[in-house]
Order: structure tokens, then C-alpha cells, then sequence
């Protein structure tokens, strides 16, 4: 069995492929593969599967180089799909799979250092005394914003978005909010959320809005200009989702007119371009989409990955077959 991954992964998963005894090819280049790159390895020999990751892109023309090739099931080294055209891989009958649930942990922590990074102006703070301007504690020097009893708005109740409404209300005693396409009754009496039927809602009452919906044609600048002016003056919005979710274009616009305080994000609308109008501000953070970068998050999504492979080679049906 021969296996392609697209680039370099954690050894956790590319040594239990090993020890099925599969030939593996790891793409000698540390950056993403273009298109026509990663079609022309799936041509130039025969594979019974690709491990790939969130940035290929995987669409019918790739598809169509894969399945000459041989290839079973496509593995994909993240939760999210959106990178591969699951009804072209219906068509061809190829298997898809993903790594949810191992990296919840990891990004909600990180999404909660970013609600606090922001609401207690750290990076502002660090780049203020880097810059020589520290001169003795002052009173009124750089005030930020407690979170104790605020109110979170948590736009998607999947796993990460679960978690952090647990680190909310357990760390901080803030009150809950949710939107979601279902409803969970069982969620909202464990810690006292709230539903909100319409997202309109969570961005008119919440202090920090963190953003955990999947990239979907309906979530799809789900954060725009209109909802941007809903929110308080006084609040924050955080996504460690999906870029696209947010129109970074009036994102930026809203800072800088100071219709919310701040931003704090992980992913963004064009990565790995990023709109000029939040590079210049002040008020938002920015971190290159590291949201599950634990060594414990990464190893287990290999795991899983290769686990996934192992599965589908072996006759089985995979754990985590998107569908």
C-alpha cells in the first residue's frame, strides 16, 4: 500500500502507517502544494490513499488524478472539510475523512487566550513597552476590561465552542449565550445558557462574541457590516473558525470607527493575506491560524489521521467519515 502525504506531519502518524508496513511519500516541499503540483505526484505513480491537509485543496480535478491513481480514501489533517468537494468524492467513490474532538482543547484555550489578550490589552501593552514608552506605573496606563460576570455570545455550540462557554462560566462566572441550528437543553441547564433562536441577538447582547460556526454558503460573512453595528460599543469579537465567516473588509472599518473595541483573530478571510485595515490597528490581535498548534493536539490529529487510512485500507469503515 502506498500512502501520499501532502506535507510533513507530527512522526505519531506517520509512523503507525510505517508499521503497516505502507510506503509513504511526504512532499519534499515545506509549504502548501499548488493544484497542479499535487495533481501531477497523484500521476506520476499509484496510491491507495492521501493524507492532506486543510489548505489543498481538493476539488473534482483532483478527484478525477486521484482516482486513476488508485486512491481509497482522502485523509484530511483537520476537523474542518471545507477544502475538499465532498459530492465529487461521492461521485468517484472516495472516502473522506477529518480529526474532530482531539483538538477542542487546544482551541478553545487559545480562543480564551485571545478573549483575554484582548479585553486586558496585552499585545497593545507588550508593543508599548518594547517601544522605550514604559516610564513608572500610572493609574490610568492602558485600562482594559475584566470578563468576570460579562456575557459571552457563542455563535456555534459544535465541541469548541462548548468548551469555551465551560472556561466562561467555570474560570470567569459569565453568562452564556448561544446560537446554534439546534437547540441543547442539556447544554443550557449545565451552565445556565441561553438560546438564542436569531444570531442577531447574540451580537446585540453579548460582551465578547466568539465566533465557532463551520464555513458554509450560509455562515459565509455571517459577521458583516450590519451585525458588526448591532454589537456594543464596548465589545469584542474573536473567531478561531473560519476566516470567511467574517467580512474582513468591515471588520476593519468598524474598528476603525470604533463601533466595537476590539478583535482578536486566528484565521482570515484570504489567508495567508490579510486585510491591510486590521494590520494597521491597534485593537486587534493576530495570530497565524494556531489555534490546535499543541504538541498534543497536532500528534493526536496524525493519529487519527493515519488511523483513518489504516481503517479504510484495511476493509474497514473509518471512525470519522465525513459524509
Amino acid at each position: 500500500m502506498k500512502i501520499f502525504i501532502t506535507r510533513q506531519i507530527p512522526d505519531k502518524g506517520t509512523n503507525l502507517l510505517k508499521e503497516k508496513g505502507y510506503e509513504l511519500t511526504v512532499s519534499p516541499y515545506d509549504r502548501m502544494l499548488t493544484k497542479e503540483e499535487l495533481i501531477e505526484y497523484l500521476k506520476k505513480d499509484r496510491y491507495d490513499a492521501v493524507l492532506c491537509l486543510l489548505t489543498d485543496k481538493i476539488d473534482a480535478d483532483v478527484f478525477d488524478a486521484a482516482k486513476e491513481s488508485g486512491v481509497k480514501i482522502i485523509a484530511n489533517y483537520a476537523v474542518g472539510f471545507d477544502n475538499i468537494d465532498l459530492a465529487a468524492a461521492k461521485k468517484r467513490g472516495v472516502l473522506v475523512t477529518n480529526t474532530p474532538g482531539v483538538l477542542t482543547d487546544a482551541v478553545a484555550e487559545h480562543t480564551f487566550a485571545l478573549i483575554l489578550a484582548i479585553a486586558h490589552r496585552v499585545s497593545e501593552a507588550d508593543r508599548f513597552t518594547r517601544g522605550g514608552k514604559f516610564k513608572g506605573w500610572e493609574p490610568m496606563l492602558l485600562l482594559g476590561e475584566g470578563m468576570e460576570k460579562k456575557t459571552l455570545g457563542v455563535l456555534g455550540l459544535g465541541r469548541i465552542g462548548a468548551r469555551v462557554a465551560y472556561y466562561a462560566k467555570n474560570g470567569f462566572d459569565m453568562h452564556v449565550l448561544y446560537y446554534d441550528v439546534r437547540r441543547n437543553e442539556e447544554f443550557e441547564r449545565k451552565y445556565g445558557a441561553e438560546f438564542r433562536e436569531n444570531p442577531d441577538d447574540i451580537f446585540k447582547e453579548a460582551d465578547v462574541v466568539s465566533v465557532h460556526v463551520p464555513l458554509l454558503p450560509s455562515t459565509k460573512h455571517m459577521v458583516n457590516a450590519e451585525r458588526l453595528g448591532m454589537m456594543k460599543k464596548t465589545a469584542y469579537i474573536v473567531n478561531t473558525s473560519r476566516g470567511p465567516v467574517i467580512d474582513e473588509e468591515a471588520l476593519g472599518e468598524a474598528l476603525k470607527a470604533g463601533v466595537i473595541k476590539g478583535a482578536a483573530l486566528d484565521v482570515f478571510e484570504h489567508e495567508p493575506e490579510i486585510n491591510p485595515l486590521l494590520l494597521e490597528s491597534e485593537n486587534v490581535i493576530l495570530t497565524p491560524h494556531i489555534a490546535s498548534a499543541t504538541k498534543e493536539a497536532r500528534d493526536e490529529m496524525a493519529t487519527l489521521a493515519a488511523k483513518n487510512i489504516i481503517a479504510a485500507l484495511s476493509g474497514g469503515t473509518p471512525s470519522n467519515l465525513v459524509e
